[in-house]
């Protein structure tokens, strides 16, 4: 009998150490999958790095006094920062397919109720992130220059190294690509109980306050580029409170369903 214990305890410890090895092999392949596109994609976008620096740059080239232009501090800059900025496309254009890979290894230990609300926010994730950028890049930006170049002062001559650029913009891209996945966060909030329904409808006027408090510390130092931030985050919070009503089930809903009939 002890040794039939034993011989138990011995296949449940094997049993468990296979099924750790098979998760890590699974992962392994999952990230391997997911820096291939990364990989992938920056090959592909590494001939036209330079025409995709350009088409970086046209916000602020476009606003510049006549004469002025970008420079090249470092010698290797007109190099790698190119070969950067196609790196950091090939990263934000392959998110789909990381988010995917992601899904896949965590999905097999979900509940149903888990994957019917993680599939939706999963998606909005991703594509809020892009409205983001794309915001950030056609409406603030340029608003934000144009403030930039009309108060550089007299005598001054505005000529901006394209690498301080290269990283102004990518911050800029993704402070407002995290701001915009504020339904996002309240519906994962309201999921895992935090708040609820009602009170996040009583924080209206709080989270305008504090999304007028973020617009001032990310954005540009003007007043456009603050009030086209505050703007869209008031409206998100409020298609959050519109997603949790839609995907999250009250307490007492949840447990009523539970409850065998």
């Amino acid at each position: 009998m002890a040794r039939s214990d034993q011989d138990s305890g011995q296949d449940s410890g094997f049993d468990l150490e296979q099924g750790l090895f098979s998760h890590l092999l699974e992962l392994r392949s999952r990230l391997i999958k997911a820096i291939g596109c990364v990989v992938l994609v920056l090959v592909c976008l590494i001939p036209f790095a330079n025409r995709l620096y350009g088409w970086l740059a046209e916000p602020l080239v476009k606003r510049l006094p006549h004469g002025a232009h970008l420079i090249a501090t470092q010698v290797a800059s007109p190099f790698l920062t190119p070969l950067k900025l196609a790196f950091y496309i090939a990263l934000f254009a392959s998110m789909p397919v990381i988010v995917y890979q992601l899904w896949a290894f965590v999905s097999p230990g979900l509940y149903r109720h888990e994957k019917r609300l993680a599939r939706p926010l999963l998606i909005a994730a991703v594509l809020l992130f892009y409205c983001g950028c794309a915001f950030a890049y056609f409406l603030v930006l340029p608003a934000a220059f144009h403030f930039l170049t009309m108060v550089t002062p007299p005598g001054v001559e505005m000529m901006t190294d394209i690498t301080h650029y290269l990283d102004f913009v990518m911050l800029v891209f993704f402070a407002f690509g995290i701001c915009f996945e504020i339904p996002v966060i309240q519906v994962v909030l309201a999921a895992i109980g935090v708040v609820d329904l009602e009170r996040l409808k009583s924080w209206r006027r709080y989270a305008i306050v504090a999304a007028a408090a973020v617009a001032a510390v990310i954005t540009p130092p003007d007043i456009t580029s603050m009030i086209l931030l505050l703007i869209p985050m008031a409206i998100l919070y409020e298609l959050g409170i519109v997603a949790v009503r839609v995907l999250v089930r009250p307490k007492a809903e949840s447990g009523a369903a539970g409850q065998p009939s």
